[in-house]
């Protein structure tokens, strides 16, 4: 009796049974079969580029004159709708397979072949038609630096201006002057602005990173084909390739001055890859200073309150804890992380081809998406809209004994020490201290030692 679950696929090992409804074929059945390791496949944008490229690879096929008019209109047709993610269910290899993704590469092919014998009413053969002057060599270092170009310029840099906008207009026309701390010491005075603006200059420097590493990650390895020297491809592939990408995307794509280069190794994606875990570090450390600066409300610094999202805990009623930073800085430990992963994954090159490229992909992609949305997340639901507690701020700064340092050049560090320690030691504000301990009438005091002046800098005098 026929099974009607499946259809038999054949390719050069055999045949094999397919369910029935799959649009792929003999080969991504069996590295379904062959890689039963985590149920983690390679992320969406990565597949939405695999059909950017085989679109723009079988026009440039077409261009040369090596693919028939017909079926490179079904096959680009094909594409595009696996680019669009109208059939992201039929890409179900494990990103732990062969390290070369041929797996993947060959995924595509047949659901492109698949959809374009459809569509031109005559067989599409996934490698002499889907695959043609192309290899997974080249293929899929080039969805790497697709994906994640257009992911950093589509999705994440727009997410970081947001983050640097919201910064910037919560820290303009601020005036809420506060305690600087160093060594989470007491320091000098600082605006809340002036802690904003810093933020925010944090977030524009790894915008700037990222644009410098762009200019290598747009560089695509198309055209190499299996070891770099090209073989099976029209000299001229590459570069039409990249432009006919350019034309899909927008994005300015270009070709790979040297191939061997582009496959043996993922240098770029590694660059990338760090510059993620720079921003990381820095939405951390915003992260961190946010919890800290809410801390309390009582027993803590309480110098802002976060939005109230949700109760803090299953215990204690009333408790509401800082959950969007908390949930920022678990983004940023899984982004070092990956980063550390693809470092790792980047040495795996071997000779002429670097052999952990699906590794690559799913951890640079992942970094990127979960930079992107907890960039948007920590903007929206914890900076916008925090209040400031005024008084906790200036309650801090009068008993701050470190104010003391703007009297420094007129009295003398040793005895400025001396004041503060008596102001530590007193709990009094340190002008009442200077009064008693210093020959400076009352107006040069309170000039000397406003805290909002002091965060101008130069020299008090």
């Amino acid at each position: 009796m026929k099974d009607l679950k499946y259809r038999i696929e054949k390719d050069s090992m055999g045949e094999l049974k397919v369910p029935a409804d799959a649009l792929y074929g003999a080969q991504t059945q069996r590295a379904i079969e062959n890689f039963p390791i985590s149920d983690l496949t390679l992320p969406r944008p990565f597949i939405h580029a695999l059909g950017l490229i085989k679109a723009a690879c079988a026009q440039a096929n077409a261009e040369l004159g090596l693919l028939a008019n017909n079926t490179e209109t079904a096959i680009t047709q094909a594409c595009m709708s696996v680019a669009a993610g109208e059939y992201d269910q039929h890409f179900p290899v494990d990103v732990f397979q062969t390290g070369s993704g041929t797996s993947t590469n060959m995924n595509a092919n047949e659901v492109i072949a698949h959809l374009a014998s459809s569509l031109a009413d005559s067989d599409v053969h996934p490698n002499d038609h889907v695959n043609m002057s192309q290899s997974s060599n080249d293929v899929i270092p080039t969805a790497i630096h697709v994906s994640a170009c257009l992911q950093i310029d589509q999705v994440l840099k727009p997410a970081l201006v947001h983050l640097v906008n919201v910064l910037l207009q919560k820290a303009e026309h601020d005036g809420h002057v506060k305690t600087g701390r160093t060594h989470l010491m007491d320091a000098m005075p600082v605006t809340l602005e002036q802690e904003l603006a810093a933020w925010a200059q944090q977030v524009t420097y790894s915008v700037e990173r990222m644009d410098h590493t762009l200019i290598r990650l747009r560089q695509l390895a198309q055209g190499g084909t299996a070891v770099g020297s090209g073989v099976n491809a029209d000299p001229r592939f590459g570069d039409m390739v990249a432009s006919q990408l350019v034309s899909l995307t927008g994005f300015p794509f270009e070709s790979k001055p040297n191939k061997f280069e582009g496959l043996s190794c993922q240098d770029s994606a590694v660059e990338m890859s760090g510059q993620l875990k720079t921003l990381a570090v820095s939405l951390m450390k915003i992260s961190n200073d946010l919890r800290w600066m809410n801390s309390g409300p009582l027993a803590g610094l309480g110098e802002i309150a976060l939005p109230s999202l949700q109760p803090g805990s299953s215990i204690m009623p009333g408790k509401v804890n800082p959950v969007i930073p908390e949930a920022v800085t678990m983004v940023c430990a899984q982004v070092m992380g990956n980063d550390t992963t693809i470092a790792i994954a980047g040495q795996a090159g071997n000779f002429q081809l670097n052999v952990m490229l699906p590794v690559i992909a799913y951890n640079l992609l992942q970094s990127i998406e979960l930079l992107a949305s907890a960039s948007r997340v920590l903007a929206d639901k914890a900076i916008e809209g925090f209040k400031v507690n005024d008084k906790a701020l200036q309650g801090a700064l009068s008993r701050n004994p470190i104010l003391v340092t703007a009297m420094t050049r007129i009295v003398g560090y040793e005895k400025g020490a001396a004041i503060a320690k008596a102001a530590y030691a007193s709990g009094r504000p340190v002008l009442e201290v200077a009064r008693e301990m210093t020959d400076l009438d009352d107006a040069q005091l309170k000039r000397l030692l406003d805290p909002s002046r002091l965060t101008r800098g130069g020299v008090q005098e």
